[in-house]
């Protein structure tokens, strides 16, 4: 894998000058953990690797080098098809900012016996233009009106294929609701193997063909038709796996009006559960007409949230949030949605109690979503419904009930971002009940404004939204640009926090007459000027990260570049030190405690002498390799934010410091018994909890130099007795300054970021990376000293020995950690 700008004729001097100033790349390869851990191990792996400089072979005329580049192995693991690559310099040289992207398989591409490739799930059209999914390593869009084609892209849009479907064209008018037919691709959904469509209420899947998670070819040779004679009418996406499969839900018309199709991928195959299981959501509720429109699947609970529309006696027509308990079979009304939108009298947000008055607009729910970490759920359409706990909902009234909402993106990490019908984009914070519109805005108009004056490729006078989606938390755009006649897609980033500055700014400032002319002045509404978080935990307990590192062999040669034999020799040393990761996998273990130990373990007496022969250029093949260089890290530091995600096992903690420098106005004083007495910030931190019942927070403020110890615990009340990585709940921890949102943000060198918001995804349980081991060699020196004599097998096995039928079987165990490299008896509980 190439890193660094070696192409471009402007950067070559640069990239010659970052090798002879000591720049080194550093590449963090992070592989993607498999949705069916029945399967495969669930791990949290990294490699981190040393890119090697390599000059070009292309004729140059200077004495040294014209064109370079550095390289470093791509490695492939088998149970992960997305890899991603984090490119970072290792602090010297030219600055050189950090570089993110993934690596993902496809495989639904198939070479030709002209070493060309094909997709298999139909042809490719075109190329469109190019332009700058969680567990799905191919996306795909439809949409495209009549046309029975799909976007199709394994780099999450950096480039894509508008590829035209290998299905027949099939008429179900006959016994389906349809007006008439369309070649369009309504829905398209892709799972980590399988990709879903929907055109003329005909549900088809392709299984992709995916060694790596398969083991076997379990690929489609063709699109499969399924649910034959049923008539679907939309489906439904469900954002998280659990129990090792996937899942999507088709919402049926016609005959099984009422009913819903719960899918379920496990390793590719595909099998779909009419649900309710013994009679519709219409009997269940009591009405005689009832129409399912949207449908949420919180796969940890398995449980169904439906939103069904239905109509009494009378004709009149409401809509109901329905439950459906999988395990108990057991369905039940949550909530019943107002007839009306509810008049907010100029507030932000109004809790439905009942007692609220109303307008004479109509409330038209459309969608819903639910977000399993926060337990929030959404309700959407001309409004904007939100609940905590499925049953009582806050009306956000900044959303205009002129508008109607086309879909919701969540981050899953505190953002939802909102598209109405018209395509304009808003934007909600948790935390914050405040609806922000991003576009259209004078914001946005002075940000288009100065990218055409800097001349950006990634925007135009004209242009519409495909569609818009969160990736690494960010907030990106799919747009399709028409520029002098000609039409491209690009996808580019969503300037959020630079939007909501402009707003705040434009919103905030006034003139001040001093000496004889007017000065610009700004109202300051962030209640702290820094924010820092101090005292974090090494990461690896929480993050369950294992990281191995790698370094490219040493060539013995005056300018330090590497040829094909020492890139080779690079590229074995990765796959044997990932192989040596992989078999560590076993129920025994070694003497050492660390899956590198087997590889130098007879070889570290001749250490010194393969230095020695380097040291004086005598090395085999000019290249030697350091055996220190390939090893397992156990003590990452922890950087100064908070992790991704973190997991916490029974009765753990997880604690940190947060120091807030508040704004010299917000500092008040007090006057106690004729004593004046240190003044105190008025910059408060909350905490929001997802889950209280399972997890519980303390907060110490610390008033002289304002400190907050935050300490974050497991309550020992919500876990299950999966074994390690499984079945873990979700839940999350929101810390935020009160007063924060929309209001603080950091100038930072990619640009500036919201402050005052900290959440932090939680997963409860026993996590990954953690292993009862049986101990060999304790158990058998124990034997010895025990029975007085051992007994081997005739031919022995030093990694399984035998023991002899008669003598007292004395066996023992460990508790490892595979992340941290701890190791301790096991005593019975």
């Amino acid at each position: 894998m190439p890193v660094g700008p070696s192409y471009p004729q402007f950067s070559e001097a640069l990239v010659r000058k970052g090798h002879l100033t000591g720049l080194k790349p550093m590449v963090l390869v992070s592989f993607q953990s498999p949705v069916n851990f029945y399967h495969w191990k669930i791990e949290q792996l990294q490699i981190q690797m040393e890119a090697a400089p390599f000059r070009s072979k292309e004729l140059c005329n200077a004495e040294e080098v014209c064109v370079m580049s550095w390289y470093t192995p791509m490695p492939i693991k088998n149970g992960s098809v997305v890899m991603r690559v984090d490119v970072s310099s290792n602090g010297l040289g030219p600055f050189i900012p950090n570089k993110s992207f993934r690596v993902n398989i496809n495989g639904f591409l198939e070479r030709q016996q002209d070493n060309t490739l094909r997709f298999t799930v139909g042809n490719e059209v075109s190329r469109p233009g190019c332009g700058e999914g969680e567990k799905a390593p191919v996306l795909i869009l439809g949409g495209i009106p009549e046309e029975k084609s799909i976007l199709l892209t394994d780099t999450n849009f950096k480039d894509f294929f508008l590829v035209e479907l290998s299905i027949d064209n099939c008429w179900v008018g006959s016994f389906c609701p349809q007006a008439s037919f369309t070649a369009t691709i309504y829905d398209a959904i892709a799972t980590e193997s399988t990709l879903f469509i929907r055109q003329n209420q005909l549900v088809y899947y392709f299984t992709g063909t995916y060694i790596t998670l398969h083991e076997s070819n379990h690929g489609s040779e063709k699109w499969v038709h399924v649910l034959d004679n049923e008539c679907v009418k939309k489906l439904c996406p469900v954002h998280f796996h659990s129990n090792g499969s996937e899942y999507i839900i088709a919402l049926t018309a016609g005959k099984h009006e009422g009913y819903v199709y719960l899918g379920t991928i496990t390793d590719g195959r595909v099998s779909f559960e009419l649900l309710p299981r013994q009679r519709s959501v219409c009997d269940a509720i009591k009405v005689v007409n009832c129409s399912i429109t949207w449908a949420v699947f919180v796969a940890g609970h398995y449980n169904l949230l439906l939103l069904v529309e239905t109509e009494d006696a009378s004709t009149r027509k409401y809509f109901q949030v329905v439950s459906y308990d999988l395990v108990r079979d057991y369905l039940v009304i949550l909530y019943t949605v107002p007839e009306f939108i509810p008049d907010a009298q100029g507030l932000e947000f109004l809790n439905i109690l009942g007692t609220e008055s109303y307008t004479n607009i109509s409330m038209v729910p459309k969608g819903m979503s639910y977000n399993p970490y926060n337990n929030w759920l959404f309700i959407w359409g001309n409004f904007l419904l939100m609940s905590y706990n499925n049953q009582n909902f806050i009306y956000l009234a900044d959303f205009p009930k002129e508008l109607s909402i086309k879909y919701l993106v969540n981050s899953f990490h505190g953002e939802v971002a909102i598209v109405t019908e018209t395509e304009e984009i808003w934007y909600l914070l948790e935390g914050s009940y405040r609806v922000n519109q991003l576009f259209p805005s004078k914001g946005w108009e002075v940000y288009i404004s100065l990218q055409v004056m800097h001349q950006s490729s990634l925007y135009a006078p004209n242009e519409t939204m495909v569609t818009l989606f969160y990736e690494d938390s960010k907030l990106y755009q799919l747009v399709y640009l028409i520029d002098n006649q000609q039409g491209r897609l690009v996808k580019r980033l969503v300037p959020v926090e630079q939007l909501l500055m402009y707003q705040q700014l434009s919103n905030s400032y006034h003139l001040k007459p001093q000496g004889g002319h007017l000065t610009l002045s700004f109202t300051e509404f962030c209640p702290f000027m820094v924010l820092r978080l101090r005292d974090l935990p090494n990461p690896q307990t929480y993050t369950r990260q294992e990281r191995y590192r790698a370094q490219p062999p040493r060539v013995l040669e005056p300018s330090g570049f590497h040829n094909e034999i020492s890139l080779a020799v690079y590229q074995g040393l990765v796959y044997y030190l990932l192989w040596l990761h992989s078999v560590y996998d076993k129920p025994y273990a070694d003497p050492v405690h660390d899956p590198t130990w087997r590889w130098w373990k007879d070889r570290r007496q001749d250490q010194d002498y393969y230095f020695y022969l380097a040291s004086n250029w005598r090395s085999a093949g000019k290249v030697h390799i350091d055996m220190t260089s390939y090893e397992k890290i156990y003590d990452l530091k922890a950087e100064y934010e908070l992790p991704e995600r973190i997991f916490l096992d029974k009765g753990t903690s997880y604690s940190f410091s947060i120091f807030l420098t508040a704004q010299g106005h917000l500092f008040k004083s007090e006057i106690r018994h004729g004593v004046s007495v240190q003044p105190q910030s008025r910059a408060k931190l909350a905490v929001v909890l997802g889950d209280p019942g399972c997890i519980k927070v303390v907060m110490k403020k610390e008033v002289l130099i304002n400190r907050y110890l935050v300490t974050l615990s497991d309550k020992r009340s919500c876990f299950d007795q999966g074994i390690s990585g499984h079945h873990l709940r979700k839940t999350s921890m929101l810390v935020k300054v009160v007063g924060s949102a929309w209001h603080c943000f950091q100038n930072t060198l990619q640009g500036p970021r919201m402050q005052g918001n900290l959440m932090i995804p939680v997963l409860i349980g026993c996590p990954p990376g953690k292993r009862l081991a049986f101990d060999i060699t304790y158990t058998l020196e124990y034997s010895r000293l025990q029975n007085k004599h051992y007994f081997d097998c005739a031919q022995v096995d030093r990694e399984m020995p035998c023991f002899f039928f008669r003598d007292i079987f004395y066996p023992f165990f460990l508790i490892q950690d595979l992340v941290t490299g701890d190791s301790g008896s096991f005593q019975g509980r």
